[in-house]
């Protein structure tokens, strides 16, 4: 069962799944009551994202309350198991840049994005979930990139403005990658063997956008941007066009927000032995999932001109959850 805001809401995202798909909203405790009544186990994906520093209550409606009617709701209905995706962004950071574990814990105090301290409350509801005899796990994601982007997403955009030419420059940095068939599969894998309260980080590969950049080239068959913006200068750049840009295009995000700016520069590692360790996690490649989220933006003919290129992946079945999770984060 999928539960999905809208009905107009990317509906070939849904195309071929044998889901029953429910109209509801997470902001409403009924709705959501009636879509969890019935299920034995539960992924809850759903979350409003963004880099900005706007919309802080629906982020919290959608985010935080959301996440409570969901587990509240689990726990009236009895059900086994919830996983509930959380954010590389909630996890506290290391000294010295030694990669970040679960347990790090998260600094209050420094300049987080209403998104980041809303993925933090979300894991203050699972925890009280817990304490209350839910039996949930979290599984917190890194950047995502891959297939079935219907959105589509910030990393989407990107290659999407590399694939026609878009990309005019770039920022130097780096960060943590997951692509959409490992999260998907870090899911079913908390699903079946995590620890009820446990938390695990999934990523594939931490990339420099330098690399990042040489494999969009690749995939793409484009040259990178010639402008490679120092991050300094881009800090200042995005913080003076911020405010201009929620007043003149509020609806329309930009690439570089001082928040995507500061991801990048941060240049964050994550430490996922123990999903390793406990749940047999096995990454795959960042390089794979460019090339699936290039063909598939291809065969919906997102890219002008673009040719079709051989892609693989683990199995069909893989393939299928990975447009079912996809589908219902959106």
């Amino acid at each position: 069962m999928l539960i999905s805001g809208e009905r107009s809401t990317q509906p070939e995202a849904l195309e071929g799944l044998a889901v029953q798909r429910v109209f509801g909203d997470l902001r409403d405790p009924a709705a959501t009551d009636r879509a969890v009544a019935g299920c034995d186990r539960v992924y809850h994906c759903a979350a409003q994202v963004s880099t900005t520093s706007g919309g802080k209550r629906d982020i919290y409606r959608t985010n935080v309350l959301g996440t409570r009617h969901v587990l509240d709701a689990a726990r009236r209905h009895e059900v086994a198991r919830v996983v509930v995706t959380g954010s590389f962004s909630a996890t506290g950071e290391t000294a010295f840049g030694r990669p970040s574990t679960e347990d790090m814990p998260f600094y209050p105090f420094a300049r987080h994005t209403p998104y980041t301290v809303s993925k933090v409350l979300v894991e203050h509801e699972c925890l009280r979930a817990a304490a209350s005899g839910l039996d949930v796990v979290i599984a917190a994601s890194t950047a995502i990139i891959g297939p079935h982007d219907y959105r589509p997403s910030r990393m989407g955009r990107v290659l999407l403005d590399f694939a026609e030419g878009r990309l005019r420059a770039y920022v130097p940095g780096g960060f943590e990658f997951v692509s959409a068939q490992d999260v998907v599969e870090g899911h079913v894998l908390a699903m079946r063997h995590g620890r009820a309260g446990r938390k695990y980080l999934l990523s594939t590969e931490f990339r420099t956008v330098d690399e990042m950049m040489d494999l969009y080239s690749a995939v793409c068959g484009r040259p990178r941007p010639s402008l490679r913006v120092p991050g300094a200068v881009m800090a200042g750049v995005a913080e003076l066009v911020q405010p201009l840009r929620a007043v003149l295009t509020p609806h329309r995000p930009g690439r570089f927000t001082p928040a995507a700016v500061r991801f990048l520069r941060s240049q964050r590692r994550a430490d996922c032995s123990r999903a390793a360790d406990e749940l047999g996690y096995r990454p795959t490649s960042i390089a794979t999932a460019v090339e699936q989220a290039y063909d598939c933006f291809v065969r919906r003919r997102l890219i002008s001109g673009g040719r079709r290129i051989a892609v693989t992946s683990r199995s069909g079945r893989q393939a299928a959850a990975a447009q079912s999770v996809a589908a219902s984060a959106r």
